[in-house]
């Protein structure tokens, strides 16, 4: 590979300033996103009066559907409009979303417009959502030259710590706004960062985000580069193929519908979820590596399905029990439940430079862990924060426990998450063909989505000290008080570990080179 005197100087220099643009671009996003999310299941369950079960279920099908539309923003900005524009359309639907909850929240109570206010407001987000996510993190990569991998691992942890930077300040901001004054007030505000998020990125993107050779990112459609043909000679998807995989989505979403009693939208995302990832690798322009190097990322995406369902309790459940059940005292100054969110990105900011500093000095010394590896190790960690907190748990729902608890697995899972989540988002760049970048990071948010939804569902079986009626029962065990609760995720997460741990070996000789 040649390498040009742009490239040497990136790679001589450090990181390009259209990192800190993206990273600043984002950082606002996720302040508007998980600051609506802060509030969200309170808000459903004070203000709207649902139940639990209910609020989390939705709460599930949300998150879900924020990271399965980005297999269609994928698509669109490869084919379409490249990587800019879905950025920018993306981010005015999510601001527009934001305003029509605050306008849902402004209502009284039991009103029946809200309904349709919040089913109309989450479809902004998730639309938005679909075009904004896959093509920021999609231009990360594209600001480095070919071949400087090690260095992509370390940005993505950079841009991650950006997204956790918002994700810290939302809970304190929208979460204060909403709890102590308004819910309206902390919808409004969550808008109000979106918007900055686009005034950032509107503003800057000519300048910084450019490629090491100074051609400017994300203007035209990714399909224009590295257009191959396979062995074969042929490109693309036959109108057979098309027509088959439309066939199996829609036979896999009846068979989950009927067959298996899951919900509309939680049988979209799961048939979605088994048929699309094989589908690419259907595709006949690409190369015998090409489909090793993506057959990679879908494995792996089985095990992110998992780490997601465990971590993203933060939500729903760990919610629950914050507000319920852990002791908020602070000093004489009881701390909103929504602040409890805080605490995971926070320690992603302080502990996400350690992480860059260390894959950058590892990588220099040639004894950098694979991806698989890490993924693995991250996992392991998750089991290890449920693990902490059920020793923290009593059998009696009257009884507060101690902040630590919560505290405790909130770093652990955090560990986990750097180990597991920009790794994963920096792989996928690394090991996809420059055409299907975009279209790659949508599927691979697909497993996200999944995951979370899967997360609504299990916070569904949270012991509510306050239900009247039996117990949830899961897989045959009775789930009647929270350390079997917190059990179960640890048998969970403990398990696809191992696992992972033991295939990534098989994983790095098919990645064939690249770590």
């Amino acid at each position: 590979m040649n390498v040009t005197p742009a490239d040497e100087a990136i790679l001589q220099t450090g990181h390009p300033k259209g990192l800190y643009v993206l990273f600043a671009t984002e950082f606002w996003e996720r302040f508007s996103y998980y600051g609506m999310r802060a509030i969200f299941v309170l808000f459903m369950t004070d203000k709207l009066l649902f139940d639990k079960a209910y609020a989390a279920n939705i709460y599930g099908s949300y998150t879900g559907l924020v990271y399965l539309t980005p297999l269609i923003g994928g698509y669109v900005a490869d084919r379409y409009w490249g990587n800019r524009k879905s950025i920018f359309v993306g981010g005015a639907l999510m601001a527009v979303g934001q305003f029509i909850l605050f306008a849902c929240a402004s209502l009284g109570q039991g009103s029946a417009t809200a309904s349709t206010l919040l089913w109309t407001g989450l479809a902004f987000l998730i639309f938005g959502n679909g075009f904004f996510k896959p093509n920021i993190s999609t231009m990360v990569g594209q600001l480095y030259p070919e071949g400087d991998n090690t260095k992509k691992d370390s940005a993505y942890t950079i841009f991650y710590m950006g997204i956790n930077a918002g994700a810290f300040l939302a809970p304190l901001i929208c979460g204060y706004l909403g709890e102590k004054v308004d819910f309206k007030w902390g919808f409004f505000a969550a808008g109000l960062g979106m918007v900055l998020s686009l005034i950032i990125f509107y503003f800057t993107k000519d300048k910084y985000v450019v490629s090491a050779t100074g051609e400017q990112l994300g203007t035209h459609a990714n399909k224009l580069k590295d257009t191959s043909v396979s062995e074969t000679g042929k490109t693309g998807f036959s109108s057979t193929q098309i027509i088959v995989l439309i066939a199996s989505i829609i036979a896999a979403i009846a068979i989950i519908y009927f067959l298996l009693d899951v919900d509309f939208w939680g049988s979209a995302i799961y048939g979605m979820t088994l048929c699309l990832p094989f589908a690419i690798l259907t595709d006949r322009s690409l190369t015998k590596v090409e489909k090793s190097r993506l057959s990679v990322i879908i494995i792996i995406m089985i095990f992110v399905i998992f780490f997601w369902m465990c971590f993203e309790q933060a939500g729903a459940s760990l919610t629950f029990f914050a507000n319920e059940q852990t002791d908020r005292d602070v000093f004489g100054w009881e701390m909103p439940a929504s602040y409890f969110q805080s605490f995971n990105p926070i320690f992603i900011v302080l502990l996400a430079p350690i992480f860059a500093t260390l894959w950058g000095r590892l990588g220099k010394r040639g004894v950098e862990p694979p991806a698989p590896m890490k993924q693995a190790m991250g996992l392991g960690f998750l089991a290890l924060g449920f693990l902490f907190i059920s020793f923290g748990t009593t059998g009696d729902a009257a009884i507060k426990v101690s902040i630590i608890w919560l505290t405790g697995l909130y770093f652990l899972h955090t560990v986990g998450e750097l180990f597991l989540s920009p790794i994963g988002l920096s792989m996928v760049n690394k090991l996809t063909p420059g055409r299907f970048t975009s279209l790659m990071m949508g599927i691979w948010f697909m497993a996200i989505a999944t995951g979370n939804k899967l997360a609504g569902t299990m916070s569904s079986l949270y012991p509510d000290p306050k239900a009247t009626g039996p117990a949830p029962v899961f897989l045959g065990i009775t789930v009647d008080n929270l350390h079997t609760y917190f059990m179960i995720f640890v048998a969970f997460a403990g398990a696809a570990a191992i696992i992972l741990f033991l295939l990534s070996f098989k994983l790095r000789k098919m990645m064939h080179g690249i770590k």
